[in-house]
């Protein structure tokens, strides 16, 4: 599927925020823009689609999503794939050049900022529509700063803390809800020689799931969303709270994390070496469903670190589509949206993984495995869905400053003064007040 993690993810970071040129990108740009722009409808010229889904897996299921869009709606669709790290890298050009119709992208800060420069089209009216297929949560996640509608979610997968219940069945454990809890069964794990938390910080990113963890179960959703903004202060005591309470858990961290690449450490937790590991179902559930043990993996949510915020806030990627701002028929580059937006595309899709869950709330669970049942409700029942750190906030921040610090925390967690007073002194150059 299109696993960022397996393309370089920091490298596709540093190009996104690099490239807020000005200049075409040759290959990406949209084929021109023959046609009527936001037309009535009434062409039957292909709807053209801007995607990221290069590896051959993820454009099988595409192609095989389109087909049938073509079969229900009879309007054909041309597919313009650009490699996954290089259209991200891109990105900004592509819009500025003229996007295709409809394109692939991301839920979170990378959505808003480009609605906010108008480079989204505005599907508000359409979302109308389409709000039946979705939670509040997840049209949280599709809405700019203006509090229009940009983005059809299309499938996602929640981070959690994934374990081995039949460890947890051996040994006694309970799943624990509050971090004292968490806390005094990582100790229990140590005691009978088990690293309580897997954790591998070689391919960077990984461990900025455990901060946006942490982060919003201690200071809560709203104050997560202003922090990954630049609206809060990074030295404040809100963020050292956040750094406090996870320094509480260092001494559980398996050793040498940040030699060690998240593969290794889900595969830890595959083996039984390891307990818990705080990861997205999608990266983990590769490593289960290739042993043939994802019957045998389990989550529960982050546990709860200040009950004024419990367990309210979830983090789930979400990828989907979006639209240009001027389509060259804007009545069938809505139809491809509703169509994306239905249970019957995103199981289409979903065929081939195993690992994530369709967004539409709508989808059959029948057809699920129980890993993705559980999956759903969790999605389902959360009352706010953040994104993943990197998605979140400038993506220059996110590569050159936030990896590098929560890699610095995990050296030495022991200057968190020190510590927040460089990530504030470094957030500067990326954000405006």
């Amino acid at each position: 599927m299109n696993f960022e993690s397996t393309i370089g993810r920091r490298t596709a970071l540093r190009g996104l925020f690099a490239t807020m040129g000005l200049a075409a990108v040759p290959g990406l740009a949209a084929c021109g823009d023959s046609g009527s722009p936001g037309g009535g409808g009434g062409s039957t010229q292909p709807v053209k689609l801007g995607s990221n889904y290069s590896d051959a897996v993820p454009k099988g299921a595409l192609d095989e999503v389109m087909k049938a869009f073509t079969q229900s709606q009879g309007l054909q669709v041309e597919i313009n794939t650009k490699d996954h790290e290089a259209f991200q890298q891109q990105i900004n050009n592509y819009l500025q050049a003229g996007a295709d119709d409809v394109w692939s992208w991301f839920a979170g800060f990378r959505l808003r900022f480009f609605a906010s420069k108008q480079l989204v089209g505005d599907i508000s009216e359409l979302w109308k529509s389409l709000e039946g297929n979705y939670t509040k949560a997840q049209k949280e996640a599709s809405t700019g700063d203006d509090g229009k509608q940009y983005f059809v979610p299309f499938y996602s997968y929640p981070w959690a803390v994934f374990y081995r219940p039949s460890v947890f069945q051996e040994k006694g454990y309970t799943v624990p809800k509050t971090f004292d809890e968490f806390i005094a069964l990582a100790g229990k794990m140590k005691g009978n020689n088990i690293a309580p938390i897997a954790a591998g910080q070689k391919n960077g990113w990984p461990q900025l799931g455990t901060f946006d963890q942490i982060n919003f179960r201690t200071n809560g959703y709203q104050f997560h969303v202003d922090l990954m903004a630049g609206k809060e202060d990074w030295a404040g005591a809100k963020v050292k709270a956040t750094f406090d309470n996870w320094k509480r858990l260092m001494e559980f961290y398996q050793p040498n994390s940040l030699g060690r690449d998240w593969q290794e450490a889900a595969q830890s937790v595959l083996k039984g070496e390891a307990g818990m590991m705080v990861i997205g179902s999608q990266q983990i559930g590769q490593q289960f469903s290739t042993g043939g043990k994802l019957d045998d993996l389990d989550f529960f949510a982050f546990p709860e670190i200040d009950p004024a915020h419990g367990q309210d806030t979830i983090e789930a990627p979400i990828d989907g589509f979006c639209q240009a701002v001027k389509p060259r028929d804007k009545a069938n580059a809505d139809k491809l949206l509703t169509y994306i937006s239905t249970a019957q595309a995103q199981q289409t899709y979903l065929k081939s993984d195993p690992t994530s869950i369709a967004a539409s709330n709508k989808a059959d669970a029948a057809s699920y495995n129980k890993l993705q049942q559980k999956c759903v409700k969790f999605v389902n029942d959360a009352k706010h869905i953040t994104q993943f750190l990197d998605r979140d906030t400038d993506p220059g921040f996110a590569s050159e400053v936030a990896i590098n610090s929560v890699n610095d925390f995990i050296k030495n967690p022991n200057d968190v003064d020190g510590l927040v007073k460089k990530i504030a002194g470094q957030a500067k150059q990326y954000f405006q007040k």
